[in-house]
């Protein structure tokens, strides 16, 4: 949710549509990309060559941003890239948890590239006595038990669910029970929570499924 000053100093909530909210990210690293080569102006028919986008669909999602381009020169490169980090978020760093440190779990906690798009993992939570009481690319690892109490104490609203799909019903209620407010699911599972729960899945089998399944057809057709 957006919130829209108008003149009349009354306010607006706007929704932004969800394919907007996962293109915005396409267009602040293109930018970037600019950037990084000497450009200071960009024009959304720029963008659109860069990442095949009709422009007008680029133009439309930049508006939800509440910036305008100059005539014939475009969107100043600097200012785009700090209006589009703050409206999505990633000028500010949100603490997680991530619960299952199995190959996945593991690569997220190493993934320090994570903390340029405002995400910094902060505690991961496991049962493997392997894993508990060791640290990962400096995180710690605690016993899923102690979850409750370094809440608490660390603050965290956010989970990063990574567990085997038996179980990620059962972490998931024991998330929302201690407090977290969304979560980032992994797993193929779709999992349920209250309406009041944000969840974004990122299910890795599930895009593979569509890869293969968009390569047998573009194969039978040749």
């Amino acid at each position: 949710m957006r919130t829209i000053h108008t003149p009349l100093q009354k306010e607006e909530t706007v929704k932004v549509p969800e394919p907007t909210l996962r293109r915005l990210p396409w267009y602040l690293s293109n930018v970037k990309l600019l950037k990084q080569r000497g450009e200071r102006f960009v024009s959304s028919t720029q963008i659109s060559n860069e990442i095949g986008i009709d422009s007008s669909q680029i133009a439309k999602d930049l508006s939800y941003v509440h910036i305008a381009g100059r005539t014939r020169v475009g969107y100043e490169i600097d200012t785009l890239i700090s209006v589009l980090e703050n409206f999505l978020g990633f000028t500010n760093i949100h603490k997680a948890f991530l619960f299952g440190v199995g190959s996945l779990g593991g690569a997220l906690l190493h993934d320090s590239g994570l903390a340029h798009f405002g995400l910094e993992i902060v505690a991961a939570f496991d049962v493997n006595p392997q894993l508990v009481g060791t640290t990962l690319n400096n995180i710690p690892i605690f016993h899923s038990d102690e979850f409750e109490q370094k809440r608490e104490e660390y603050g965290v609203h956010i989970g990063v669910l990574t567990v085997p799909i038996e179980i990620a019903q059962q972490i998931t209620d024991k998330m929302v029970q201690g407090g977290i407010r969304a979560v980032w699911n992994f797993t193929p599972f779709r999992i349920r929570v209250p309406e009041d729960i944000v969840v974004q899945n990122t299910s890795l089998y599930a895009h593979l499924a569509v890869m293969f399944n968009r390569l047998n057809i573009n194969e039978t057709e040749r």
